[in-house]
C-alpha cells in the first residue's frame, strides 16, 4: 500500500512538473510569469509530499516540508537538499508577499535553475 501511495504521488508530481515546463516554455509577459510562479508554487508542494511518501515507504517520517528534505537527503532519495530548500524559501517568499523586482528573481530561478534540477530529478528509482 505504502509503495503505491508514492507511485500515485510521483506521477501527481511529474504531471505537475511537466505543466510548470510548458509554462516556462511559452511564458511571454509578466501575467504569463505569474502563472509560472503559481505552478512552481504548486509543483513544489507536490515535490516535498512526494518525498514524504517516498520516505513513508521506506519507513522514515517526517512531519514539514524542510524536515521532509534533509531526511530525503540522509535517505539518499536526492542527491541536494539545498537547491529544494531554496525552491521552499522561494515558493514562501511568492506566497506571501508580492513586489516586481521579487517575481522576476524568482521567475529566473525557476527557468534557469530549479526547472532544470527538477526535470533531471528521477524520483521512481526510489520505491
Amino acid at each position: 500500500m505504502r509503495e503505491n501511495e508514492a507511485l500515485i504521488k510521483i506521477e501527481n508530481f511529474e504531471k505537475s512538473l511537466q505543466r510548470l515546463k510548458e509554462a516556462v516554455e511559452t511564458a511571454k509577459d509578466d501575467l504569463d510569469k505569474d502563472g509560472v510562479i503559481q505552478r512552481f508554487e504548486f509543483t513544489v508542494e507536490l515535490l516535498w509530499k512526494t518525498l514524504k511518501a517516498i520516505l513513508r515507504n521506506k519507513y522514515i517520517e517526517c512531519n514539514s516540508p524542510r524536515d521532509c528534505v534533509k531526511q530525503a537527503f540522509k535517505a539518499r532519495v536526492i542527491e541536494d537538499d539545498e537547491i529544494i530548500l531554496d525552491m521552499l524559501e522561494d515558493r514562501n517568499r511568492s506566497s506571501h508577499i508580492y513586489d516586481e523586482l521579487t517575481s522576476h528573481e524568482i521567475f529566473d530561478r525557476i527557468k534557469k535553475l530549479y526547472l532544470p534540477y527538477l526535470l533531471n530529478l528521477n524520483l521512481r528509482k526510489n520505491l
